[in-house]
C-alpha cells in the first residue's frame, strides 16, 4: 500500500510541478528500501527505469550485467585471436626451420641424397595432399628427415630420390613414403619413426 502511494505521490508532483517526465528510476539499496527518483539510480542493488509512456520497465543492473558481460567475451575472444596468430606464426616458424634443417642435410649429403629429395612444403603453396595435415608441417618436415635417414639405415637403400608425405596418412598417425635410387621404396609411419 506503501509503494502504491509513493508512486501515487510521484504522480501527483509530477503533475502538479507542470513538469513532464517520461521516466523514473526505482531504487532499491542494500537494506531494502526503496525509493522512486528523477535521476538514475547510484550504485544500489536493484535499479528499475520505469517508462511512463510505454509503461515498461528495464532492469538497468541487469543491462549493466549483460554489457559489461560483452566486454568481457570481446576481450577473451581477442585473446583468443591473438594466440591463434602467435600460434600460426610459431608453428609457421618452425616448419621452416625444420625444412632448413632438411636441405642443409642434403647439402651435406649429396651422395646419399639427390638435390630434390626432400622439396620444402611451403605453407602457402602446399600440395594436395597435405593441405588435411598443414596443422603438423613442422611435425611432417621434421618425420620425412627421420624416415630418409631410417631408409639409409636398412642398407637396402644408397640414395635417397625422393621422400614424401604418404596418402595413407591419418592426422595423428602420419606416413611417408621414401623412393630409392635402387628402385626400393620403404613405408614408415610416425609410430614406427618414434621408437
Amino acid at each position: 500500500m506503501k509503494l502504491i502511494y509513493s508512486i501515487g505521490g510521484l504522480l501527483v508532483m509530477t503533475l502538479g510541478s507542470g513538469y513532464s517526465l517520461a521516466s523514473v528510476y526505482k531504487c532499491t539499496d542494500e537494506q531494502g528500501k526503496t525509493a522512486y527518483q528523477a535521476t538514475p539510480c547510484a550504485e544500489e542493488k536493484k535499479a528499475l527505469k520505469i517508462d511512463f509512456k510505454t509503461g515498461q520497465s528495464v532492469d538497468l543492473a541487469a543491462r549493466m550485467k549483460q554489457q559489461q558481460q560483452q566486454v568481457e567475451q570481446k576481450k577473451q575472444q581477442e585473446i583468443e585471436r591473438q594466440n591463434a596468430i602467435t600460434k600460426e606464426t610459431k608453428r609457421q616458424k618452425d616448419a621452416i626451420e625444420q625444412s632448413a634443417i632438411n636441405q642443409q642435410l642434403i647439402k651435406n649429403n649429396t651422395i646419399q641424397y639427390t638435390a630434390f629429395a626432400i622439396p620444402p612444403y611451403q605453407h602457402d603453396k602446399l600440395p594436395e595432399q597435405v593441405k588435411p595435415f598443414e596443422s603438423r608441417l613442422p611435425d611432417i618436415e621434421k618425420f620425412r628427415r627421420l624416415a630418409a635417414q631410417k631408409a639409409l639405415a636398412t642398407g637396402n637403400c644408397t640414395r635417397v630420390e625422393s621422400d614424401q608425405l604418404s596418402i595413407r596418412s591419418k592426422l595423428d598417425n602420419l606416413v611417408f613414403s621414401i623412393d630409392c635410387s635402387s628402385a626400393k621404396n620403404f613405408q614408415f609411419s610416425e609410430a614406427e619413426l618414434l621408437k
